[in-house]
């Protein structure tokens, strides 16, 4: 390119030679002359360099030092620019999908949870079975023998392999998913039992009779306490991450916050104007709660639950049926059914949310009917979503920093050794 240059410019000096141009090109070809030369000599002062035509960007001193020459190589690559994370990209079909014939269409139950042992429990009509996430084998727990009766709610002990079975006919059942037995029946509701809650030895179960009894399971005269504030069908609950406080949420549209040993709440909330079933405590805030409402309010607020106050709130345009946070990331999944909008968006699907931005990351869908109920695997990875459409769904949806896979192939690589 430089010899180039020096062509250009000798063919100009000997042209200039044997002809005379007139003025006007005469200083355009002096200019052009005097930015070739530059590029090839310092010597010309500033005006010029500011004269040059042929210039498109500043000379950069070299630095001298190395610590110059880092701080150079920062200032030209990072300083200044925004480094942006990678897209979130969302999986388009589930990893696994199973049949789940007669699972009942009904808002107010709770007929699907994922154990800690990795085992899926799933009511489907009369019966209970159990899903092996790790050898993918699927066994009937038990079969209810009464023609009208059905199973309404399953939830299983975080410590042990016991399950917890909500019954129609007013009883809770404790069985031993190791040994296929029954433990223990546990009596107290005057209606069917539509949703259970572990706190350690302790166990809740909310009723249609409007009640909520706690069990201490390891005494014979298990129920410890009755609350009674609400005044429909208890469908939504759920003990703290830390075991602090009860979340409630029931037809009555009513949610409250109870604190441990206490038989009165703490909080009274009213904002939902339809049925709280969907609830979800934050794992990584203490305090935070999120609930969603049914068909005639559609939406999930976000609270406070030390202050009783609301946070935020979101319109969803459907009924919000499930809700599940993200252990790693600032996310929120919730699943939908009913909408009374022409908007189709969320309608029958799952969306993740992100917080506290609230904006819409993106939709899971596949389901054909409303989907009913949602559990996270023990890893936090997984998603299993059962809809009306009588199907259920595993999603890869969230992903563990590495230093935890480490340390949960650790505890697994333990637990087989004993």
């Amino acid at each position: 390119m430089r010899n180039m240059k020096r062509m250009e410019v000798s063919s100009y000096l000997l042209a200039s030679q044997q002809s005379q141009p007139n003025e006007e090109y005469d200083t355009y070809s002096k200019l052009i002359t005097e930015g070739l030369i530059r590029s090839n000599s310092q010597e010309l002062d500033d005006s010029a360099f500011n004269t040059k035509i042929n210039q498109y960007k500043q000379f950069y001193d070299t630095p001298s030092t190395i610590s110059d020459q880092l701080s150079f190589i920062y200032d030209k690559t990072v300083k200044g620019s925004e480094i942006k994370k990678p897209t979130r990209i969302l999986p388009q079909h589930p990893e696994k999908i199973l049949d789940a014939p007669d699972i009942l269409n009904d808002y107010y139950l709770n007929l699907l949870d994922w154990g800690n042992n990795n085992m899926l429990a799933v009511c489907l009509g009369q019966s209970v079975y159990l899903w092996n996430a790790d050898n993918g084998n699927i066994e009937q727990l038990f079969t209810l023998k009464e023609n009208d009766s059905y199973v309404c709610s399953v939830s299983w002990s975080s410590k042990t392999n016991c399950l917890a079975v909500g019954l129609s006919n007013n009883t809770t059942q404790l069985w031993d998913t190791d040994k296929f037995s029954l433990l223990r029946t546990l009596y107290g509701h005057e209606n069917r039992v539509s949703s259970l809650s572990w706190n350690g030895c302790l166990l809740s179960s909310g009723s249609r009779d409007s009640n909520i009894l706690n069990h201490d399971v390891r005494i014979q005269s298990h129920i410890v306490s009755k609350l009674t504030h609400h005044t429909s069908e208890i469908c939504g609950l759920k003990w703290s991450c830390d075991g602090t406080q009860l979340a409630s949420g029931a037809n009555d549209n009513n949610l409250m916050i109870w604190d441990l040993g206490f038989n009165n709440p703490r909080h009274i909330l009213r904002e939902h104007t339809a049925a709280v079933k969907a609830l979800a405590w934050c794992p990584w805030q203490k305090g935070l709660l999120a609930s969603g409402g049914g068909t005639g309010d559609k939406t999930i607020k976000f609270w406070n639950t030390e202050l009783g106050t609301l946070i935020q709130s979101l319109n969803t345009n459907n009924q919000v049926c499930s809700l599940v946070w993200n252990k790693y990331e600032k996310e929120l999944l919730s699943s939908h059914g009913f909408s009374n909008v022409s908007n189709e968006v969320g309608k029958n699907h799952m969306c993740l949310w992100k917080y506290p931005s609230l904006q819409l990351i993106g939709e899971l869908k596949g389901h054909s009917d409303r989907v009913l109920h949602m559990a996270l695997s023990p890893d936090g990875e997984v998603v299993a979503s059962a809809g009306a459409d009588e199907t259920l769904r595993l999603w890869r949806l969230f992903e563990a920093p590495a230093q935890t896979k480490k340390q949960n192939n650790k505890k697994i690589f333990l637990n087989d050794l004993r």
